[in-house]
């Protein structure tokens, strides 16, 4: 059946209005699209997942990459750093352990660089530790130093994520936070994250001055939630030093969620959060099982960018989220929505995976090249695994083997080009293949900055040959470098 295409409504609707309206495309624009070589940034034996990626604005050709060990006696993160934007790497390994100056670090790895070239780091302690731990680095991600460990108020609890890794850390009992996310922008770096038992979100800012510079962390700021509960939440500075949450209401289960927005207008101001705004109803619960990602789950990894250019959509925010078309049926989609006035209205909601199937989508990124305006937005996609043995299928399994796909526009949002595949080979997450139960982890990042953006993803496939532990084993950090016109 041909495809037909609409436009994003110029109207606007403070709730989403639930539907699978379609992005409009620009013809003939993917081959424009140059695609350089998948990297195997990370060449190590095990497993890799959950991965940050960052390119430094004051100089494009630093880009940092990180990911989680995701072996459950594994500590610390794994990065890698470039100086020649992902020609060739540096390796190395942080938060390794005792006597550490970051500290043991488990998972939740974030990324942000701000403009002085501040590269931000948080993440999440092994062990009993459930404060946020936030790092420095003013040398493009070679060294790190802690600079504070903002304490979750009020509340007890555990840490999904150290728990998924059998490692048996943020037991009940001890204070904890989950999910933690960063943002730098506008003399400012805020990060949020998810306080337990309450399942509420908080978050913190400091001001920033200069390389090295930068004033304390506020007490931690509660965001109001809807029923007091909020979860996989992620957040954005604007251009005016606004901050924005995000976050969805229900985190486990599969049944589905409401996902909100919450916006502090001063960021280091006085005023605070205000009452959260829905953004949407989404399908995909907490917990949602998918054949891609069959041991873990998915949630519905709503996310954030803020478009600070200075160009015609400056002040432009945009979000992005998984929908399920029928509950169960393991069809996902990745849908995007947009707001020209700091989250009180959004345009509906759009499908941006452009494929006719009933395959899963999952695992959405999103940035904005902050020197032009331009988005992009990539995931993990099963839309060419039909089981039948062809390049999409690894074992004649159908929708459980995935590739890395994008998309990008150059309008604001307004049109987008058709999807195309980044990743040159296929993976299989399960752990009969891995051996870890923590498949791609809970998300995954992308980076862009003048004119080219960078997806990071987990990787068995072998495409680039280099693999320590070769083809459909242990799932290594990939990369790609995407140029757009």
């Amino acid at each position: 059946m041909a495809r037909k295409w609409r436009r994003i409504s110029p109207r606007w609707f403070p709730v989403l209005v639930v539907g699978l309206l379609l992005p409009v495309v620009s013809p003939g624009a993917t081959a424009s699209a140059q695609i350089l070589q998948n990297v195997d940034v990370s060449l190590r034996p095990g497993n890799e997942a959950e991965h940050a990626i960052a390119i430094n604005p004051t100089n494009p050709s630093n880009i940092v990459a990180m990911s989680t060990l995701s072996e459950s006696t594994a500590v610390g993160l794994f990065e890698g750093i470039s100086f020649d934007g992902g020609q060739t790497w540096t390796r190395q390994f942080i938060g390794t352990g005792e006597g550490d100056p970051l500290g043991p670090i488990c998972c939740d790895e974030q990324l942000a660089w701000d403009e002085f070239g501040n590269l931000w780091m948080v993440y999440l302690f092994l062990g009993g530790n459930g404060n946020v731990p936030v790092a420095l680095s003013t040398d493009g991600g070679l060294t790190w130093t802690k600079v504070t460990e903002i304490v979750p108020e009020g509340v007890r609890g555990h840490c999904t994520d150290c728990a998924s890794k059998g490692n048996g850390a943020h037991t009940k009992g001890t204070p904890s936070a989950d999910q933690p996310s960063i943002s730098a922008a506008a003399g400012s770096v805020w990060t949020s994250y998810t306080v337990y038992p309450s399942r509420t979100v908080q978050a913190s800012g400091a001001s920033v001055t200069g390389l090295g510079q930068h004033g304390d962390f506020t007490e931690p700021e509660t965001v109001p939630t809807s029923l007091g509960m909020g979860n996989y939440g992620d957040t954005a500075v604007g251009p005016d030093g606004q901050v924005m949450t995000v976050y969805q209401d229900q985190d486990n289960g599969q049944g589905g969620a409401r996902i909100y927005t919450a916006v502090d207008p001063d960021g280091l101001g006085p005023e605070g959060f205000d009452v959260p705004r829905l953004l949407a109803r989404t399908r995909v619960g907490g917990f949602d099982y998918l054949p891609i990602q069959p041991n873990r789950s998915f949630d519905a990894e709503a996310n954030l960018a803020w478009d600070r250019s200075g160009g015609a959509h400056n002040g432009r925010v945009y979000a992005i989220w998984t929908q399920e078309v029928k509950n169960e049926s393991d069809n996902f989609d990745i849908m995007f929505q947009y707001s020209d006035d700091d989250g009180a209205t959004w345009t509906p909601a759009i499908r941006l995976n452009d494929d006719t199937g009933t395959n899963s989508q999952g695992n959405p990124a999103i940035a904005v090249d902050q020197t032009s305006g331009d988005i992009a937005i990539s995931w993990y996609d099963a839309r060419n695994d039909l089981g039948d043995g062809g390049p999409g299928d690894t074992d004649g399994i159908p929708n459980d083997d995935t590739q890395i796909w994008a998309t990008y526009s150059t309008d604001g949002g307004v049109t987008f080009v058709p999807d195309f595949q980044v990743s040159e080979g296929t993976s299989n997450s399960s752990a009969e293949v891995t051996g870890s139960s923590f498949n791609f982890g809970d998300y995954t990042k992308l980076a862009f900055d003048s004119g080219t953006f960078y997806p990071a993803w987990s990787d068995n496939s072998n495409s680039t040959g280099d693999n320590p532990d070769g083809t459909l084993s242990k799932l290594d950090l990939y990369t790609a470098a995407v140029t757009i016109p």
